[in-house]
């Protein structure tokens, strides 16, 4: 009997370690974030010439309005050229989009990856370009979108993270989705530039010196998870990627509850494959003081926060009911607070209304959902696998992103 609670308040000590350690980072992160402002860049006096890719597998309704949107962004003409790599297209999808004062790269691969179809368009680029941006089929940029990327790259930065909002908030599913995005927005790439932390690259809205973006995608070969393969090796080699909170990238998010699942199936996947692939480099980069790296390790480490919010209160109605096995609950309840308290701040205010409150209702059941599909990734990260996107005409961008929009022109 001694042997069993000993083995379990091991089990339960551990546990405690590696989620209270979590929740003291999502507490430090967010809070911090919101006391300490941020320095911004001055605005430039000299403009990059960007390359904007645009990946499009299928979806031949959306990439239309998304490749004339680009068109039309804010900048010099000849500063700019746009380029979609459409991949498995129609062929009139393809007509019309040679109708376009764009470049079009048609690619069809026997397995499709976002990986692929970039090095593909990388060889079919001109030379010329100061720096690469990387959009989705359904991403919208704000107008001011490339001045505000040019200032950081014109300040020395090699590589910028744009600020992905939601332009849809249609369904339940898809207002957890854009909360989730801002959390992200707020933790994972805002504040870690207090830290001198590099911001998490998501898979667009983001820009790299044009030299630096084909040396770094040549050493690519995920099936899932590019962005996460890049910011494993750009933080592996030094490389800062900053984060532009006023570079705003519209993106769309998951309206349905089956696709949602196939999505953060694929993340999760992507995720683990990567942390067992470049896991065990950690300890000897901590040691030459790569501590970036280190913390771009953790992350791929921890867990959707969607299983926090479940786990926490969880672990700590089981240490209540437990004593002395492991943790006092007392513990377990400071780091419940710690983690609830560290998502809550993260959350921008124009987002508290009715509408998320009835959106709650949903977490019980996306809890579960993301539980189940740990055990489910067997064999996810060896093949593609597509979000389909809303087939209808590009939608005005939400409320919230509209506010987030505002709010932030008025700090400028």
């Amino acid at each position: 009997m001694e042997i069993i609670k000993f083995i379990a308040s091991v089990i339960a000590i551990l546990l405690f370690i590696y989620l209270g350690v979590y929740s003291l980072y999502l507490f430090v992160f967010s809070v911090l974030g919101k006391l300490i402002p941020i320095k911004q860049p001055a605005t430039a006096t000299k403009l990059s010439k960007f390359i904007v890719y645009i990946c499009a597998y299928k979806e031949d309704e959306i990439i239309l309005n998304s490749a004339a949107a680009a068109l039309t962004i804010d900048y010099p003409q000849d500063k700019f050229t746009v380029c979609v790599i459409a991949d498995s297209m129609k062929p009139e999808t393809i007509a019309k989009l040679r109708q376009m004062p764009l470049q079009v790269v048609e690619v069809v691969f026997e397995t499709s990856t976002k990986s692929k179809a970039l090095n593909k368009a990388i060889e079919n680029t001109a030379a010329g370009y100061d720096a690469a941006v990387v959009f989705d089929i359904d991403n919208i940029a704000a107008p001011d979108y490339l001045y505000q990327i040019n200032n950081y790259l014109q300040a020395g930065h090699r590589v910028v993270q744009g600020h992905r909002v939601a332009k849809n908030s249609n369904t339940q599913v898809a207002i957890l989705d854009a909360v989730s995005e801002e959390v992200n927005n707020h933790i994972f790439r805002k504040s870690q530039q207090l830290f001198k932390f590099s911001a998490a690259i998501i898979g667009s809205g983001m820009a790299l010196e044009y030299n630096l973006f084909v040396n770094v995608m040549s050493r690519i070969d995920a099936v899932g998870g590019f962005d996460k393969e890049m910011g494993l090796l750009l933080t592996r080699d030094k490389v800062h990627v900053a984060y532009a909170e006023k570079a705003y990238i519209y993106d769309e998010k998951v309206s349905n509850p089956a696709v949602f699942e196939k999505q953060r199936k694929r993340w999760l996947s992507a995720q683990f494959n990567l942390l067992k692939k470049y896991g065990a480099t950690a300890p000897a980069q901590f040691f030459r003081g790569n501590f970036d790296y280190v913390n771009e390790i953790y992350q791929m480490a921890i867990l959707p926060r969607v299983l926090m919010l479940g786990l926490m209160p969880l672990m700590l109605l089981v240490s209540f009911f437990t004593p002395g096995i492991g943790p006092h609950w007392h513990l377990w309840l400071g780091a419940t607070v710690a983690c609830y308290l560290g998502i809550i701040v993260a959350i921008p205010t124009s987002f508290y209304n009715g509408k998320l409150l009835e959106a709650m209702l949903k977490l019980p059941l996306i809890f579960f959902t993301m539980f189940l599909l740990l055990f489910k990734l067997k064999g996810a990260n060896k093949k593609f696998i597509h979000t389909p996107h809303d087939h209808a005409p590009t939608e005005p961008v939400n409320e919230q992103a509209l506010l987030l929009n505002n709010g932030n022109k008025t700090n400028n």
